[in-house]
């Protein structure tokens, strides 16, 4: 390392030059940036490293590299997207396997790729709290596969945490597949006959029928209209379960837990601001899950193409002085409300300061100059100088995420409210230091739009996946201030702006962009007023297909993930989807719940840490 080069390059390069030279591929290109790690097309993407890393953090970063380049070594896509079965629950453990197939080939080449990788399979497994285990559970049998598999053709011991979880599993899985698992190693470097043997151990685990068991034919079939679109689902496809593999460890990759201040850090800060880097419809991630054990329905949700989805800042969607009106025209209609929540917001923003009073200790012998009691010294040259200190806050640095339906449903007095409470939150957490970010999310057509255009050109193969064009609307990002983006928020009153909503996308969506924050509490309220609903997608797949999809994302997010979730529904029970969510019949509310909400979440996060302290001590 040159004097010159940082910890953090030094990291970037050499872990950029290590995954090359495993992927053993010339035109292979490395991408550092915000957001989880995963493939698209012949680009690697991993997050870039913080400018502070612990020991254990480098190895887990090198265990995330090195799963990406055994993916891409010996993983073949257009065979697995032939043979993957149908059923969400099936697809996650063949997903699961094929990983664990290229990475046991990893493993047994190289013993450091072993290492590297056994250190990101104990940081996920710890975080899932496999080590203190005691008893199965469904949704765990796609890695519980995956540990074993590596564990018997990887040729590999696993870590203690990891082989906790096979203990439960071990005899279960031996009455049922322990012959089959030892078969698949006489096929380890063949992807297509190993996915064969695959789909026969998942109809002895009753994950899939006989009949389901797709030919080549049809698939080969089908795949003739998937592989047209290079830009949608290969991306899909490409990243995969990588993301899922590797996301959960990417946070714990940087430092040890969100109190270690020898792990968390301003990651990236060289290629993007926080919050910032998402907003680039090109980005490798911005549709996929980005997570570990992701939801189940993520294996079979796609979209049928990416290619015509957006996200955009509310500027760009119409000009100034249009933007000024709305505006304008937003203040005019709730003149008489915004008194009414303005109270509401200064209770709130004293609420908060009273949770973020700082006080002082004088008369101390080091510290800062207590410039007060200089006169003392004045007075008599003997006195010793008297030094001061700031007690540390328990106020924990937080960001808050607004996500606002923009369905056509929400048009008039729902969207009205919501976008004069959002920007009156807004300006209220940022005078307490708290940071604010209001997205939206809509289509940019109704009942499908190129996507569904594309898909009929294509001979309407079946189960297309979601068939409409994505927009989401950044009306004020985390980093930028109240009074720069006051007024995007008039958009929203915008004439033909509303059309239809895909909750579980744009969920996912918002959740991402509060990952790649470095804030240690984040906050993600959303705002809606029914289902998810586009017509041209569920006209083409199961009547329940958006609505499963957001059920998995909601419950992923509430049970496994930092990010603190919590709903407000205007008109329709949103109860019934999330588990903190409050419904309201009258728009006129809303303003009061978000704060009232927000309040709620403080309380309980410092409840929470609280107890924590007491139980250290």
């Amino acid at each position: 390392m040159s004097q010159s080069e940082q910890p953090h390059d030094l990291v970037k390069r050499s872990t950029a030059a290590a995954l090359k030279a495993l992927v053993d591929k010339p035109d292979i290109e490395i991408n550092f940036s915000q957001g989880a790690a995963g493939i698209t097309g012949n680009t690697a993407h991993m997050p870039a490293p913080p400018h502070q890393m612990t020991r254990d953090g480098v190895a887990r970063y090198r265990g995330m590299a090195d799963a990406l380049a055994m993916r891409m070594h010996y993983h073949d896509e257009s065979i697995h997207r032939r043979r993957q079965p149908p059923s969400a629950e099936a697809r996650a453990v063949f997903e699961a396997v094929e990983q664990a197939r290229c990475e046991s080939l990893g493993s047994r080449r190289l013993e450091g790729v072993a290492a590297n990788l056994n250190n990101l399979t104990d940081e996920r497994c710890r975080a899932k709290g496999y080590a203190a285990m005691q008893e199965r559970k469904e949704e765990m049998l796609p890695d519980v596969l995956g540990l074993l598999i590596r564990k018997q053709l990887g040729h590999s011991e696993l870590p203690e945490a990891a082989e906790n979880l096979l203990g439960l599993w071990q005899d279960w899985l031996d009455d049922r597949v322990g012959d089959q698992i030892g078969d698949l190693e006489e096929c380890l470097n063949d992807q297509a006959a190993f996915s064969e043997r695959v789909m026969k151990m998942l109809q002895s685990l009753d994950l899939v029928d006989a009949a389901d068991e797709l030919n080549d034919d049809e698939n080969d079939q089908n795949d003739d209209g998937d592989d047209d679109d290079d830009g949608g689902e290969d991306m899909d496809s490409d990243t995969g379960e990588m993301d899922g593999e590797t996301a959960a460890a990417m946070e714990s990759a940087m430092g040890e837990s969100d109190d270690d201040a020898d792990g968390m850090s301003d990651a990236g800060d060289e290629e993007m601001m926080p919050g910032e880097g998402e907003e680039d419809p090109a980005g490798p991630t911005q549709w996929q899950q980005n997570w570990s054990d992701g939801p189940a329905s993520q294996a079979a949700y796609h979209p049928y193409t990416v290619q015509f989805d957006e996200i955009i800042s509310a500027d760009e969607l119409c000009d100034p002085e249009e933007l000024a009106r709305l505006r304008h025209q937003l203040d005019q209609q709730l003149s008489h409300l915004q008194g009414m929540v303005s109270k509401l917001a200064n209770r709130l923003q004293r609420a908060l300061l009273a949770k973020q009073q700082r006080s002082w200790h004088f008369d101390l012998e080091e510290g800062i100059l207590d410039a007060a009691r200089l006169s003392r010294v004045v007075i008599d040259p003997s006195h010793p100088l008297s030094f001061k200190m700031e007690s540390e806050t328990q106020f924990r640095d937080t960001i808050v995420t607004l996500l606002i339906d923009n369905s056509g449903s929400m048009r008039g007095r729902p969207i009205t409210v919501a976008a004069m409470s959002a920007d009156i939150l807004a300006r209220t957490l940022e005078r307490c230091g708290v940071k604010v970010e209001v997205l939206g999310f809509t289509t940019r057509s109704w009942k499908g739009g190129s996507s569904r255009e594309k898909w009929v050109s294509d001979n309407k193969p079946k189960n297309p996946g979601r068939l409409n064009d994505l927009r989401h609307i950044v009306y004020k990002s985390a980093d930028t201030p109240w009074r720069r983006a006051r007024a995007n928020l008039g958009l929203m009153l915008r004439e033909g702006l509303l059309k239809e909503n895909i909750d579980g996308e744009a969920l996912l969506w918002a959740h991402n962009r509060l990952l790649a924050r470095s804030e240690q509490r984040r906050i993600l309220m959303v705002i809606s007023d029914g289902a998810p609903v586009d017509d041209a997608t569920l006209s083409a797949n199961p009547g329940n297909y958006l609505e499963k999809h957001l059920r998995d994302v909601i419950e992923w997010i509430e049970t496994r993930s930092p990010i603190q979730l919590t709903a407000i529904g205007i008109g329709h029970d949103v109860t019934r989807y999330y588990q903190r969510a409050v419904t309201l019949i009258d728009a006129e509310e809303l303003g009061g719940t978000m704060m009232a909400k927000l309040m709620e979440l403080f309380d309980e996060d410092d409840r929470a840490a609280s107890r924590t302290r007491k139980r250290a001590s």
